[in-house]
């Protein structure tokens, strides 16, 4: 807390510009997503060197994905290409990483998820699917692999969320919690005492 009332002091304006983006999203919509088992995530695409932005974030309630490439592996098309196969990308991933860093894929079809499950990943992403695809998909998986966590994202907004909430899905992420966000009205104020 005092890093943060640090902050808030030497850099008044990029701090409260950074801090009332997200948190404007978050806090003027509170309940949305919240009566649900998911949890509200945000992708890690972000300004480099911003982590109060996903510390507002945090505060408005939204769980906390990777911070930067070094907090786990996220295997991507491009990543998957260029191993040749979602299963030898996730080798590759385990060797280089070591034990104690988690591996999430990002499958764009039922059965990209069930072979980055198969290889060893412990999160799978769901992306840009349509939502019953998405349920059927997420089933099927908690089915084969009850301990792997499950994501849904892509394309998902405030207003297409429900159709997506299902209790094989554990995360719901939304680039727009970084990028494309609502802003709370505030400002930094230091009050002047008043004088006897």
């Amino acid at each position: 807390m005092v890093v943060v009332l640090l902050l808030l002091l030497l850099l008044p304006p990029p701090t409260s510009s950074c801090s009332c983006n997200p948190a404007g999203d978050l806090l003027t919509r509170p309940s949305t997503g919240s009566a649900i088992a998911a949890r509200l995530g945000h992708l890690a695409a972000a300004l480099p060197c911003f982590n109060l932005v996903r510390y507002a974030l945090l505060v408005g309630g939204a769980a906390t994905h990777r911070l930067d490439l070094s907090n786990m592996v996220m295997l991507k098309d491009n990543h998957i290409w260029s191993a040749g196969s979602i299963t030898k990308a996730v080798q590759h991933a385990k060797t280089a990483a070591g034990f104690t860093s988690k591996i999430e894929v990002e499958a764009r079809t039922p059965e990209e998820a069930i072979e980055a499950a198969s290889a060893g990943a412990d999160i799978v992403m769901l992306d840009n699917m349509a939502p019953e695809v998405l349920k059927e998909s997420a089933a099927a998986l908690k089915a084969a692999f009850p301990h792997l966590t499950v994501e849904a994202s892509g394309g998902i907004t405030l207003e297409t969320m429900p159709e997506y909430f299902s209790p094989n899905v554990d995360v719901i992420s939304r680039g727009s919690l970084t990028q494309g966000y609502g802003c709370i009205d505030f400002s930094l104020k230091i009050l002047q005492q008043q004088k006897p």
